[in-house]
């Protein structure tokens, strides 16, 4: 990994679309500052597309497509996009499987959920669980005391035992049934409300995580970007961002911002 620092200016200044996490990414400590708040604004005005890709639930999704300024989001580690059309006042969405098949898995995720609690002392339910169409999110440091790695490594594998795949976020072990990641639904997006094929942009689109889950991406996009706090999950990633913020969480992100933006300045 690069400094971000070193990103070629002609780089920063063709970026047209940034992706993002949100967990630690956008926020720090939880929360989202208001200079990265404002950074998305920033970008929004400069006519760089935002598009949050998060393991967040639908219930928050829905929300961050209609109030924040971006153009999309891909919720639930990929299992659909929201993008809200603000002239027609109208939701789009996009989901991977159809609602049998949702309802279907959750009857095994909820079995998964069980099995987890009962061995994996001091996990629990993510609080944002009710907000879920797809997945099961398992709370490992958000609300709870940080679980040692033996028993997220545990969580990971009860649910790759019972077929799910399973996700490691900066705050929760994500799992689902279903052949989709960040990445394909990412790619769907792009095909569907941008009408190209993600691989002919990939120049001037951007990602930005700090975590496993984030992985797809990062072996995918050339032009990406770990914040500070990626450092610690280096341990967990065999495929690194070529980039790394020198701030943590939203301090990271609106340093990328004030990169790609004063790249656009200068080569005005």
């Amino acid at each position: 990994m690069q400094a971000l620092a070193a990103m070629p200016s002609t780089v920063a200044a063709g970026i047209r679309v940034v992706l993002t996490d949100i967990d630690d990414t956008l926020t720090t400590e939880g929360r989202l500052p208001a200079d990265a708040y404002a950074a998305l604004e920033r970008l929004e005005q400069a006519g760089i597309q935002v598009v949050p890709i998060t393991g967040r639930p639908a219930g928050w999704c829905d929300h961050i497509a209609r109030m924040w300024p971006v153009r999309a989001v891909v919720g639930e580690n990929g299992a659909f996009y929201y993008a809200y059309d603000r002239q027609a006042r109208r939701m789009v969405t996009h989901y991977w499987t159809d609602a049998a098949s949702r309802q279907a898995s959750r009857k095994q995720l909820d079995a998964i959920r069980d099995r987890v609690l009962a061995e994996v002392p001091g996990a629990a339910v993510a609080s944002d669980q009710d907000y879920r169409v797809a997945d099961l999110a398992i709370d490992f440091c958000e609300d709870v005391p940080p679980l040692p790695e033996a028993d997220i490594g545990r969580i990971v594998r009860i649910f790759e035992d019972a077929g799910a795949q399973a996700k490691v976020s900066s705050i929760h072990v994500n799992g689902w049934f279903g052949d989709y990641d960040k990445l394909t639904m990412t790619r769907t997006l792009f095909q569907r409300e941008f009408g190209i094929d993600v691989a002919s942009a990939l120049d001037s689109t951007l990602f930005i995580g700090d975590s496993p889950n984030d992985e797809p991406m990062f072996a995918y996009f050339p032009v990406s970007v770990g914040v500070a706090n990626i450092q610690s999950q280096l341990h967990r990633l065999t495929r690194r961002p070529a980039y790394v913020a020198a701030f943590h969480g939203g301090a990271g992100f609106t340093e990328m911002a004030d990169r790609l933006l004063a790249a656009r300045a200068v080569t005005a």
